[in-house]
């Protein structure tokens, strides 16, 4: 209490002396009204328990390492502009017909990253090892691995060049293309290219065209084009037309909603980085088994594909290196997602944080500011195209203390759903406005790990009724990132808080009515008792998989509850997936531990097949193919 009261002085202080001065006026401008005690030095420097402000510095940013190469006699020159930078670039070409899932094959060499430079020499590309065939056309793409001196892997990229030497870099798509926001009738392409241009998507001879957001008539770089007025369950090619370079790949539409046809979608989480070295930490992601993940689940026909939090590591407070990591994330399903959607949610290490350096290992970390354009979300958002379906926004909430002014962080693309012939799915933010200290929150404000907030309850609750009443609908699906009943590596958070119910946000210095425990159960009563339609509460964030059945004999309270309790008035399914990769948890003895039926810390991958009202649940191991189970959740 009398840390609040000094800190809640020092502020008054600071506003009564230095109010006139212009760079502390806008330094208190910055601070958004719902956190507390955060304030400016005389410099405009912010602090919060006397900890400064700070930004990582870091070299490993999207913008430093995905640079635009420069032709040369021999073949293409890396330049970093960082003379301390030293590693390797290992390179290779794409065959001229491009595989139905393109990824390159490495050269027997490699080029030294020395000073901040390297040249790769594409040259020596030439005969038998010419599968590119550039010295009949003058053309090749290649793609590139940027490892650093310690043997990390930074980035993978591809670049197109042109010429018989010498070599220019040709205009060329960096990221993408990927098929997003599958419809019966229309999807949305996106893809990011090196250099401004007009490109258009060729569909059955209709020419569909990228519209720069900035209007600048030379075009744009990042490219979301809308494909429309389509036939319901039916496969189409597509070729993207970028200057004198074409690709071509295919996606199929959603079947006519309500269709009771077969189909299968996959579910996983929790793929950032493991311990083990190589492809397992390709800068912030486990690229080795998340790319087994996508080819079981196509291999297996998945019609889409479900991830659901901490697909990279995070936690950072430069959004470039976040950029990286998600970039990273990515190009590892890039060829497979040149086909079926990968639909993203946001975990906890998406988080985007302000951190004040008060001496501690980690600091204390806000889901960073201004929310408008750096916070977690917004970066998340920005990597993402999924449907934009979801609530605004915290604001205008009974806890909102500007209820005309916009103070809480945009939900945009990070809280959505959509339908796929007779299932739904609503995708959750269980880290919005998310403070990482959770026994901070009471003194600078912020969201604890799992909580749901207000107007998010509010919008699920509506949009359950909205699906309950639709005939076309038979099965719905939430998804978010934390367990409601966590089961291995995260008693201590998600929706349990050791049975904590204290545990809340913080508005403005003021803690919001109800607690972790209070919300889990209004959360799981719309679940449960306002829908029949719910199967399952599809989480993750423990790294490991679960089966567990909710039900009416499960115990959910921890010893001498005394506040309300919730009546269960028919099963649900809890399958916690977070088994692509981060470093694994074991279990451990929770109240409702009896109610759970299936436990493993294999990797794992699972695979729903809905078969009209049937429902079949098959897990694998996409390292080794076990079969972990194989059940029917409705039969």
């Amino acid at each position: 209490m009398i840390k609040y009261i000094l800190s809640g002085l020092l502020s008054i202080v600071f506003i009564s002396v230095f109010s006139q001065t212009p760079s502390l006026q806008k330094a208190y401008n910055q601070i958004p009204v719902v956190y507390s005690n955060i304030v400016p030095d005389s410099s405009g420097d912010l602090y919060f328990d006397n900890g400064k402000l700070t930004e990582k510095q870091t070299f490993y940013t999207l913008y430093n390492i995905r640079i635009q190469p420069k032709g040369t006699e021999k073949g293409i020159l890396f330049d970093f502009n960082n003379r301390d930078f030293y590693g390797t670039i290992y390179y290779g070409l794409f065959p001229k017909e491009l595989p139905v899932y393109p990824e390159l094959v490495f050269f027997k060499k490699s080029s030294k990253i020395r000073d901040g430079k390297a040249e790769i020499n594409i040259s020596d590309l030439k005969e038998k090892y010419d599968i590119a065939g550039w010295e009949e056309t003058g053309k090749a793409m290649l793609g590139y691995r940027i490892v650093n001196s310690s043997g990390r892997i930074i980035y993978d990229g591809r670049i197109r060049v042109k010429g018989k030497g010498p070599f220019n870099v040709d205009l060329s798509i960096i990221e993408g293309p990927f098929v997003n926001r599958v419809t019966d009738n229309e999807v949305y392409i996106s893809f990011i290219t090196n250099k401004p241009c007009n490109p258009y998507v060729e569909v059955n001879g209709h020419e569909y065209h990228s519209v720069s957001r900035m209007g600048n008539p030379l075009g744009d770089v990042v490219h979301e084009i809308k494909i429309d007025h389509l036939k319901p369950d039916s496969s189409y090619a597509y070729s993207v037309h970028f200057g004198e370079n074409v690709e071509t790949y295919q996606f199929k539409t959603a079947p006519k909603p309500g269709d009771k046809q077969p189909f299968v979608f996959a579910y996983t989480s929790d793929s950032r980085a493991g311990a083990g070295g190589g492809e397992r930490d390709i800068y912030g992601t486990n690229g080795y088994i998340m790319k087994k993940m996508a080819v079981v689940a196509l291999a297996n026909n998945a019609a889409f594909f479900q991830f659901t939090g901490d697909m990279i590591n995070g936690y950072s407070s430069n959004i470039g290196e976040t950029n990286l990591e998600y970039a990273n994330w990515k190009r590892n399903l890039e060829p497979f997602w040149h086909y079926v959607p990968f639909y993203a949610g946001m975990g906890n290490h998406e988080v985007v944080v302000t951190n004040f350096n008060d001496g501690s290992k980690y600091g204390v970390s806000v889901d960073k500011f201004p929310f408008s354009n750096k916070s977690g979300e917004k970066i998340f958002a920005d990597n993402f195209v999924n449907p934009d379906n979801g609530p605004v926004s915290e604001d205008g909430a009974i806890y909102d203390p500007q209820p005309d002014k916009t103070n809480f962080p945009p939900y945009k693309e990070t809280v959505y759903y959509y339908t796929y012939g007779n299932v739904a799915m609503i995708v959750l933010n269980s880290n919005y406005w998310y403070s990482v200290n959770a026994n901070k929150i009471p003194e600078i404000g912020g969201n604890p790990h799992g909580y749901i907030m207000d107007n998010q309850l509010a919008w699920l609750e509506q949009t359950i009724e909205k699906l309950n009443k639709d005939p076309d609908i038979d099965h719905i699906f939430v998804t978010l990132h934390t367990p409601a009943f966590p089961n291995g590596g995260h008693a201590e958070n998600d929706m349990w808080y050791n049975g904590n119910n204290n545990i809340r946000p913080t508005v403005a210095g003021e803690p919001v009515k109800k607690g972790i425990i209070q919300r889990r159960d209004e959360f799981l009563d719309i679940l449960i008792n306002k829908s029949e339609k719910v199967v399952a509460l599809l989480a993750g964030d423990e790294h490991n998989y679960s089966r567990m059945k909710i039900t009416k004999k499960t115990v959910i309270y921890p010893e001498n509850y005394h506040g309300k309790k919730l009546k269960i008035s028919r099963p649900l399914w809890q399958i916690t997936n977070g088994s692509a990769g981060a470093p694994y948890y074991g279990q451990q003895q929770l109240p409702w531990s009896s109610s759970v039926e299936m436990f493993s810390t294999q990797y794992a991958l699972t695979l729903f097949y809905i078969n009209g009202d049937k429902i079949r649940l098959k897990v694998i191991n996409p390292d080794t193919m076990e079969l972990i189970e194989d059940i029917d959740l409705i039969k």
